[in-house]
C-alpha cells in the first residue's frame, strides 16, 4: 500500500474517531454475519459505534489522538467500539453481547485517553453517579453543619414554647390579717 493510500487511511480514521477518549478494543472474529448485525443494531440504538481497523494503521492513528500503551493489544482482527455517554455505560454494553455472544472478546479499554484493562472499566461509574457522588461529598459537610444548628435551635425553641405553655402561676395570695 502506498504512503499516500495510507496517508488517506489514516486521516479517514482520524475523522471517524474525532475527538474520542473512551473507547474498548474488542475481537468479533468468528462471531455469525447475523449476530454481527444484531450487535450493531443494538448498539447503534445506545449510540455505539463498531469499526474494525487494520492494526498497523490504528496503532499510528491512536499514538496521534495521545491515546498510547495500545500497541501489545493490536493484534489480530480488532474492532473499535466507542460512542456511548461514559466507558461505564460502553463496557456494560459490550460486556452484555460478550455474555450472549461468546466469540466477542473484549481485549482492553480505553477510559479518557487512558489504557484501562476491561474489568476495570467495567467497574468505573458512569459521568451521572461520578457528579452525584461528587455533589454528595460536597454537600455532605453543609448538611452537616445546618443539621447541628436546625438540631440545637429545635431545642432551644422546644424549651421556650414548654415555658410559654405553662399556666401562668398565680401571685401568692396576701395574708389574712
Amino acid at each position: 500500500m502506498s504512503k499516500l493510500v495510507k496517508q488517506m487511511q489514516m486521516d479517514a480514521l482520524k475523522k471517524t474517531f474525532g475527538d474520542t477518549r473512551d473507547l474498548v478494543l474488542l475481537s468479533i472474529s468468528g462471531v455469525a454475519a447475523t449476530a454481527e448485525n444484531q450487535m450493531r443494531l443494538q448498539f447503534r440504538k445506545k449510540n455505539i459505534r463498531l469499526h474494525t481497523v487494520k492494526n498497523s494503521l490504528a496503532a499510528r492513528v491512536f499514538k496521534d489522538m495521545g491515546i498510547n500503551g495500545l500497541d501489545e493489544h493490536l493484534k489480530g482482527p480488532i474492532t473499535v467500539a466507542w460512542g456511548s455517554s461514559s466507558i461505564a455505560d460502553l463496557t456494560k454494553a459490550v460486556d452484555d453481547w460478550a455474555k450472549k455472544e461468546k466469540k466477542v472478546q473484549p481485549r482492553i479499554a480505553v477510559a479518557d485517553g487512558t489504557v484501562v484493562s476491561f474489568e476495570a472499566a467495567k467497574k468505573f461509574p458512569t459521568r451521572a453517579q461520578a457528579i452525584g457522588e461528587i455533589l454528595g461529598l460536597l454537600l455532605g459537610p453543609a448538611r452537616q453543619v445546618i443539621g447541628q444548628l436546625t438540631g440545637a435551635g429545635g431545642m432551644l425553641a422546644g424549651q421556650v414554647k414548654t415555658i410559654a405553655d405553662r399556666p401562668a402561676e398565680s401571685p401568692p395570695a396576701a395574708p389574712a390579717s
